[in-house]
């Protein structure tokens, strides 16, 4: 279990971190698109929906609020904007008649469990597992891909924002069938720290949007479902959903109650006529404080005690051409630190997500630049002039911030802004 427990750090731990480069961007003319998808009959607002410019890879998610906002070229206004969300019929709009702050109902689907289609899945519950896991050659993308990602990370000591970071960069998508691992290059970021915060605690978090994208289960499923591991877990089947219409399987997981050691918890989603995984919700049972602790924390001052209360993670794939991919991936992260000799703790919430905004599959080898490539550890430095900028990201699709994260990029332009005045006087 040693083995798989050091590959499971790759997953958990985040790094803290934000570099800013230059890079000429596409000028051509874009038509914004933005509002809101909402449930039709209950009006609660949907969270995570794909927003996708048909026939097209250009995308984006909607927020924690239901909100996007979506930069199209004009040259695809005569395209329709598909929204789809599990759970939901699909929708397809007009792109040439939305505007700004544009009101979007999907309808509930309602998912019909006949004796035939109850019939034509003759797995049980980890078999079905299994198949998925091994069916990425066939149903993935197979090629070489550049995916052009958002990437967003918060962090809050109690509710208190002390640092927000963004980033565009690049995933140089190798293969499902291939072993050789993802690379990431940086085009431009942003990132604002308070550090009075963070009361100096000196851990160690690493990862940053390597973090995201270890989250695609298909590609790297190393990190929770290893062959030594697999038989650890209990599988079952809860009740099928559907997208668009097409049934989906609905597969719930855990660790049997006999394992000590921390694993997760969650489900799977899984299309009935591909056997992909289309979704997944899991998270780690943090319930061994000392042994979830030593997954997280790497380096910590020995006058404290560090342990996560919560670690959830997300992720979601789309299709196309009849190929599924990675497309978007949260994760979500609550630590608790004790000094010693202190009578209050602190609480410490880390949240990040990535979603593909576009991804071509080059006709030719892609280029690699070592000066822009990430690694998992490295550390990046501070910048927060894009903040001031308010067309720092140009013709990037990015996800709409929510309404705290808003809130935060204003106090931090005006932070600048009297910074500025004063190093003008």
């Amino acid at each position: 279990m040693k083995k798989t427990t050091s590959i499971k750090l790759g997953l958990v731990c985040m790094l803290l971190c934000s570099f800013f480069m230059i890079q000429a961007q596409d000028t051509q003319a874009i038509k914004e698109i933005s509002g809101t998808v909402l449930d039709q009959g209950t009006r609660d607002a949907l969270i995570f929906t794909d927003i996708v410019v048909d026939g097209t890879n250009i995308s984006t998610v909607t927020n924690s609020d239901g909100e996007f906002l979506l930069k199209i070229p004009y040259k695809y206004l005569g395209e329709k904007l598909v929204i789809t969300h599990l759970g939901y019929e699909r929708k397809l709009l007009n792109i040439v008649d939305l505007g700004t702050d544009e009101k979007i109902y999907l309808k509930p689907s309602v998912t019909e469990l006949t004796p035939v289609s109850i019939a034509a899945n003759p797995y049980d519950a980890r078999t079905l597992v299994m198949k998925t896991l091994a069916n990425k050659s066939t149903a993935y993308n197979n090629k070489n891909a550049l995916m052009t990602a958002f990437y967003r990370e918060t962090i809050k000591k109690r509710r208190r924002n002390a640092s927000l970071s963004e980033a565009v960069v690049k995933i140089h998508k190798q293969p499902y069938s291939s072993l050789r691992n993802d690379h990431i290059e940086l085009i431009k970021s942003r990132k604002n720290t308070n550090y009075s915060r963070l009361d100096t605690l000196a851990l160690k978090l690493q990862g940053g949007p390597f973090s995201n994208i270890y989250t695609d289960l298909v590609k790297y499923p190393e990190y929770i479902f290893t062959e030594e591991d697999i038989d650890l877990y209990n599988f079952n089947y809860e009740t099928s959903t559907n997208i668009n219409k097409n049934l989906v399987y609905v597969v719930n997981f855990k660790q049997k109650p006999s394992v000590k050691t921390p694993m997760y918890y969650g489900k799977l989603y899984i299309d009935a006529n591909t056997l992909a995984l289309t979704s997944a919700k899991y998270s780690l049972n943090v319930e061994n404080k000392e042994l979830s602790s030593r997954m997280f924390v790497r380096k910590k001052p020995r006058k404290v005690d560090v342990y996560p209360t919560e670690a959830t993670y997300k992720v979601k794939y789309r299709t196309q051409n009849g190929k599924w991919h990675y497309a978007y991936s949260n994760i979500g992260l609550t630590f608790k630190v004790n000094w010693k000799g202190k009578l209050f703790n602190s609480i410490y919430t880390l949240n990040s997500e990535m979603a593909i905004t576009d991804w071509e599959i080059p006709e030719t080898k892609i280029a690699k630049s070592r000066e822009k490539m990430l690694r998992p550890s490295t550390i990046l430095t501070e910048q927060t002039s894009g903040f001031s900028d308010p067309e720092f990201w140009g013709a990037y699709n990015i996800i709409e911030p929510e309404k705290p994260i808003e809130n935060a990029i204003k106090k931090i332009k005006k932070q600048l802004d009297k910074q500025n005045k004063k190093e003008e006087s």
